[in-house]
């Protein structure tokens, strides 16, 4: 079968977190905020169809790819009535280093495929997709000869940018970051790269904050459990100036180091709790438009995340660095390398002392939008109720 070129773009900002990294694991709050800088993927059809995908011109390799082939299983089929896929990517992203680059491209990813393939409607919603009101399970890997996704027969097609949900991308890369990741993933990035803004996750639902939705994950220590909110982004003349150490950091091996010390020592949970509580005060500062407390906030979760463990030299230095320009300092992600965060009322001076330090700088407003279809031609890719049931 012959298919008609067909070409999506679609784009995703990264994150920093502002408090709550690693305690957000454990159920306790986090605040993240999209910042400017975005993946972007675009997906062309090429002639041959079923499974001869390409990634940036070569074969794609699926074990070398999980999150793109776990979205792939989850949204799309494999069989000569589909068209096979040429996959570009453009990161303004750093890879490993904490600012959300791996949710970013799932998010962009499953907004991508989604707009390609479309989505049935009918008068009782969804005809087939995953959300947090839906039964069905982005979790697992859909079993042979299943449809993932899908709800019931029939409905209309919704096209290119009608097609995408923030909510229904987040989830897909949450489930893709907790497959990659044992189990252990939170939240925070999905949900913050696919919404924009800024975004808390707690265990609790959180008085005078807009609620979303709630998560669940079954992780190697027990079932977890996450309400997500959207803060309010003041309107003031502060900054985020991200200082990357150049130095690659593991989540996933991070999230492990603490796990294990957890297990080894329970009684610093405690610092996990206090994490938790400092986040909540910093989100209460962002709500009343307070920076110099969200600054405090940032740098007494510092102070906790250093006493994990989870930092390094390179980030003490530009952490030292940047703290006399600022509000407040901290490192942000996983820890280990990576970047740090500086919020701060003197961008310039701020990049410059990292840049002294060693690091290199990015500046960055504060929530920026999420998830997008930039480009859509030629939607769906492949002709609707053909190998689509």
């Amino acid at each position: 079968m012959t298919h008609p070129v067909a070409m999506v773009v679609a784009s995703a900002p990264g994150k920093c977190i502002l408090f709550g990294e690693h305690a957000v694991v454990y159920g306790e709050p986090a605040v993240a905020v999209a910042i400017d800088q975005r993946v972007t993927i675009s997906i062309k059809t090429h002639q041959k169809p079923g499974a001869t995908w390409k990634l940036e011109g070569v074969p794609f390799i699926a074990e070398k790819h999980p999150h793109l082939e776990g979205l792939r299983k989850r949204l799309w089929h494999l069989s000569e009535q589909t068209p096979s896929l040429d996959i570009a990517i453009n990161s303004k992203l750093p890879s490993a280093a904490g600012l959300g680059s791996s949710a970013a491209l799932s998010v962009a990813f499953s907004a991508a495929l989604r707009a390609a393939r479309g989505r049935r409607v009918d008068e009782k919603g969804w005809c087939e997709g995953f959300s947090s009101e839906l039964k069905t399970d982005p979790y697992n890997e859909p079993r042979r000869g299943h449809e993932a996704g899908f709800i019931r027969n029939g409905g209309r097609r919704l096209l290119g940018k009608d097609a995408i949900d923030e909510d229904e991308c987040a989830i897909l890369a949450h489930a893709i970051e907790a497959e990659v990741q044992k189990g252990r993933a939170s939240p925070i990035d999905s949900s913050t790269v696919s919404h924009g803004g800024c975004t808390l996750l707690s265990d609790d639902f959180e008085k005078g904050l807009d609620w979303r939705y709630s998560r669940q994950l079954s992780t190697p220590e027990g079932k977890r459990n996450w309400e997500v909110h959207d803060v309010p982004v003041p309107q003031d003349d502060v900054w985020l100036v991200i200082g990357n150490t150049g130095k690659y950091s593991p989540t996933g091996k991070m999230v492990e180091r603490v796990a294990s010390m957890l297990a080894a020592e329970p009684e610093r949970m405690n610092e996990i709790i206090t994490i938790g509580s400092i986040a909540r005060r910093g989100a209460d500062a962002l709500k009343k438009g307070n920076m110099e407390a969200v600054g405090i906030c940032m740098t007494e979760n510092h102070l906790l995340l250093r006493g994990l463990g989870v930092s390094s030299p390179e980030l003490e230095n530009l952490v030292k660095a940047a703290a006399n320009y600022s509000l407040g300092v901290k490192l942000t992600g996983s820890g280990g390398g990576g970047c740090m965060i500086a919020l701060t009322r003197e961008p310039k001076q701020t990049a410059e002392a990292i840049e002294l330090a060693g690091g290199r700088s990015i500046v960055t407003s504060l929530g920026t939008s999420g998830v997008r279809i930039d480009d859509d031609e030629n939607v769906p890719f492949w002709t609707p109720g053909v190998a689509d049931s």
